[in-house]
């Protein structure tokens, strides 16, 4: 019996097997991936699409990448799962190396998860070790994942409301930069001491992004976090940066935390650490990572899959070639030609309040009207299915998810960016 490829076959199967919140479903929407390479997909009709996503920010050095895919087939033929908390492998200790190698400072010690959210629940567990203290001070727009920890550190009531109840209480928020709208970094800066100074020292850690990605590309200026990271040394508390998103080049640094050139207490790194293998990592530094008890054999923080051997060697072979390649580099080389076409062809337009990037992370924001500046998010869903219609792959992001998103594989070429802007110079029109 032959099986039917169609969308409206797919997503009538889909719809039978999963949960009905997880994928959005619409006429023509989604399309099906069947295989991709480099920065191309493939859908199960053999239609091709242009990835402006990376998806999700995953593949900075494309899908497929023949240095990847021989470390995992190399892997697989030793050794696919291990026991990483008993009797861990040899390769996890190499990705351990080489992460104490490449992060700033002296951040030397990690804690291996399978995602970004286990990565920022490793970070709060830390710190209430180290400080003793519940409290943790995030931002307005943050995005830390949806686990109950790092949900209770995420700034998007869509997300947490209908959990509000089962959240504990432990995270204060304070507003963040935003370009567009306001506050300023100095508006935002006296409000992180003024709540600081109303917590009576309850607060033991702040967990900020260098540049919010979901939050809608918001990018800070550089001293914010510098500010910050003073602040935390002078309150004495811990100082966590969240660079799941910006890591390994994104942001036009190979950590977007170089902008500032501070070294926060914890760095979260996840999605382009293995450019597609679900792991991430809580990087610290040794004075505060040791704040953990001695394994008596049970640890008190770990997973089934900890430092499973084919994602560490999958980590290992996507770090050596984003530095081999020069990605950071080439991320800010790229991404700053992008903006300036982006904003010499849109700019203009009357529903685009703003184009803003820092390496190839480029949020377009669209606006009902450049006076109110009020956010579009209808005119963002329908760019995004017409520019599917036309091959291009989109995300939108933002609180009011009015902001096109645009993160590609970071090995992209110039003229694959040219014609992108071209068809959402047409979309718009």
């Amino acid at each position: 019996m032959s099986i039917s490829n169609s969308s409206p076959s797919l997503a009538r199967r889909l719809r039978k097997v999963e949960s009905q919140n997880i994928t959005y479903v619409a006429p023509g929407f989604p399309a099906f991936w069947e295989s991709a390479r480099g920065v191309r997909v493939l859908d199960a009709q053999g239609r091709s699409y242009l990835d402006l996503t990376a998806a999700f920010g995953v593949t900075t050095l494309g899908h497929g990448n023949k240095q990847i895919l021989m470390a995992i087939r190399a892997q697989s033929q030793k050794l696919w799962h291990g026991m990483g908390d008993v009797h861990p492998s040899r390769v996890k200790i190499e990705l351990l190396e080489l992460l104490a190698k490449m992060t700033p400072g002296k951040l030397q010690k990690t804690i291996l998860s399978s995602s970004g959210a286990e990565a920022v629940e490793s970070a709060l567990k830390t710190a209430r070790l180290f400080t003793g203290k519940p409290g943790v001070l995030a931002f307005d727009g943050a995005y830390h994942g949806l686990t109950y920890g790092a949900l209770a550190a995420t700034h998007r009531p869509d997300f947490s409301a209908s959990f509000r109840d089962q959240l504990a209480p432990f995270v204060v928020h304070a507003p963040y930069p935003d370009s567009l709208h306001g506050p300023d970094d100095e508006d935002c800066l006296r409000a992180v001491q003024e709540i600081l100074k109303r917590s009576r020292g309850k607060i033991g850690a702040m967990l900020v992004e260098p540049i919010q990605a979901r939050g809608g590309v918001r990018i800070p200026k550089p001293f914010f976090l510098k500010r910050l990271r003073e602040i935390a040394t002078q309150q004495n508390i811990l100082l966590i940066v969240d660079e799941i998103y910006t890591g390994f080049g994104r942001a036009g640094y190979l950590f977007a935390i170089e902008r500032s050139g501070i070294v926060p207490d914890l760095l979260c790194l996840g999605k382009a650490l293995a450019n597609g293998y679900p792991i991430s990592a809580c990087i610290g530094t040794p004075r505060v990572m040791d704040a953990w008890p001695k394994s008596d054999g049970e640890a008190l923080h770990t997973s089934t899959f900890l430092g499973n051997p084919l994602g560490c060697a999958m980590a290992v072979a996507s770090i050596h070639e984003t530095q081999k390649l020069q990605l950071d580099a080439r991320a800010k080389e790229t991404g700053d030609w992008w903006l300036a076409y982006l904003k010499e062809n849109l700019g203009a337009h009357p529903h685009i309040g703003e184009i803003r990037g820092c390496g190839l992370m480029i949020g377009i924001e669209l606006v009902k009207s450049r006076h109110t500046l009020e956010p579009h998010p209808r005119l963002a869903g329908r760019i995004i299915t017409a520019a599917l219609k036309k091959g291009l792959i989109l995300l939108s992001g933002g609180n009011y998810r009015n902001v096109l998103t645009l993160t590609p594989p970071l090995t992209i070429s110039r003229r694959d960016l040219q014609s992108t802007t071209q068809i959402l110079k047409i979309i718009l029109s």
